[in-house]
C-alpha cells in the first residue's frame, strides 16, 4: 500500500512537471504595423474640415502611438498634412479615433463640395506615417485608399 501511494505521487509530480515544461510563457506578442484612414469628415462653417482620424492596431499587444505624420488626398488633389501627437494608446486588435482639423487646398474644397452637391461619393488617399512608443519604439509607414460618402440627414458631413 505504501508503495502504491509512492508511485502515485512520483507519477503526479512528473506528470507536473510535464505540463509545466509545455507551458511555453503563453502567447507570443506580435506588433505589426497600424493604419490610419478617414472615418468621417465635416466641413466646418468657416471652410476647415474637421477629421475623425481611425487609428487602428493590428497587433496582439497594446501600441502607444506617439505621433501621426500624412498626407491628405481628395478626389485626386492634395488637401493637406495632417500632423498630430495623440499620445494614445490602442488596445490589442482595435481602434481609437482622433479628430484634427484641416484648412484643405482650394482643389480639394471643390471636390468635396462637388461631392457634397451632387450626394456622390469621393475618393481619398491617406499616405504618410504613424511613430509609436511602446512596446517598441518605431516608426511605420502606411497609405490607405478608399471614398467618403455624403450622410444623408447631415448637411456637410462625408463618411
Amino acid at each position: 500500500m505504501a508503495r502504491r501511494l509512492v508511485l502515485s505521487v512520483s507519477c503526479l509530480l512528473l506528470c507536473g512537471l510535464l505540463l509545466s515544461a509545455c507551458g511555453g510563457g503563453g502567447p507570443r506578442k506580435r506588433v505589426f504595423p497600424p493604419a490610419a484612414s478617414v472615418q468621417e469628415l465635416t466641413v466646418l462653417p468657416d471652410g476647415t474640415w474637421s477629421l475623425a482620424v481611425r487609428l487602428q492596431n493590428f497587433s496582439n499587444v497594446s501600441q502607444r502611438f506617439a505621433s501621426i505624420d500624412a498626407a491628405l488626398r481628395i478626389g485626386g488633389h492634395e488637401a493637406g498634412a495632417i500632423r498630430g501627437t495623440p499620445d494614445l494608446t490602442v488596445g490589442p486588435e482595435s481602434v481609437e479615433i482622433v479628430v484634427v482639423t484641416l484648412a484643405p487646398s482650394p482643389d480639394a474644397t471643390a471636390a468635396v463640395r462637388a461631392a457634397l452637391d451632387a450626394r456622390r461619393s469621393v475618393r481619398y488617399a491617406l499616405a504618410g506615417d504613424i511613430a509609436s512608443s511602446e512596446p517598441d519604439r518605431r516608426r511605420d509607414d502606411f497609405i490607405h485608399e478608399s471614398q467618403l460618402t455624403p450622410v444623408p440627414g447631415l448637411s456637410g458631413v462625408l463618411r
